[in-house]
């Protein structure tokens, strides 16, 4: 056996910035944030489809209520689908680079983040057609920014801000910071509007379609965000190669 040493000559500064930087590259070599974010993107554009063939309305004298029954059947395995993929892709990039993967966290955040949305959801739909909540006055913003949190896109959100600490990734960070911003506080709300406040065409005047459309605009800005940010990291991988 023998073992290495180092020469009184050799600088410790400069091999302390030597190892710096050869582990900072390993973790660049670890980061596939760009696939996270695409997998998610493609998750939430093919939701919309799902949204609209599964909304049930009823409208009577007194108005019209919804129930968006797509939103449970097609978000928990989606996110659990997603997730999975997301974890192999990569454990086997890092095979592939006789690299070790370190997320496994990030994929049981996020599958836990599936059951928290099937069990929040589950339990508002038996509840809340019987004893609905602020019951004849306006809806507080507060549980405006609660709903989205825990909806599929908040959830989104909260994982993100796990694998942007695996990663040590900043510009995930930031990202996922915009992002959590955009999905609670930016987005517009459709409480208390009026069907008559969105202008379609007179094809598509009826109430059940508006319905279902006064929904579609906010998951497109979602899921063009993260389309968005998936490409621009991934071109980001491509440029640091």
């Amino acid at each position: 056996m023998t073992t290495g040493s180092v020469s009184a000559g050799d600088d410790p500064r400069r091999l302390l910035s030597d190892i710096r930087n050869l582990t900072g590259r390993v973790r660049r070599d670890q980061r596939l944030t760009y696939v996270s974010l695409l997998v998610l993107a493609a998750v939430t554009f093919v939701a919309i489809p799902f949204d609209w063939l599964f909304m049930r309305v009823h409208c009577d004298g007194s108005g019209c209520t919804f129930a968006r029954r797509g939103m449970l059947y097609y978000w928990p395995p989606a996110l659990l689908l997603a997730y999975a993929a997301i974890a192999v892709s990569y454990v086997r990039a890092a095979r592939a680079r006789g690299l070790g993967a370190r997320v496994l966290p990030y994929a049981i955040t996020g599958a836990a983040t599936a059951v928290v949305f099937t069990a929040a959801y589950t339990a508002a739909a038996a509840y809340f057609p019987t004893h609905p909540p602020f019951a004849g006055g306006p809806v507080p913003f507060w549980w405006i920014v609660l709903d989205r949190l825990i909806a599929p896109w908040g959830l989104i959100g909260l994982a993100l801000l796990v694998l942007a600490r695996l990663e040590r990734n900043v510009a995930l960070l930031v990202f996922t910071l915009s992002y959590l911003v955009l999905v609670l506080l930016v987005l517009p709300t459709t409480d208390g509007m009026q069907l008559s406040d969105w202008a379609v065409p007179s094809f598509m005047s009826g109430t059940n379609i508006q319905l279902r459309l006064s929904m579609t605009p906010s998951q497109l800005i979602i899921g063009a965000a993260l389309l968005v940010a998936g490409i621009s990291f991934s071109r980001a991988r491509r440029s640091q190669r």
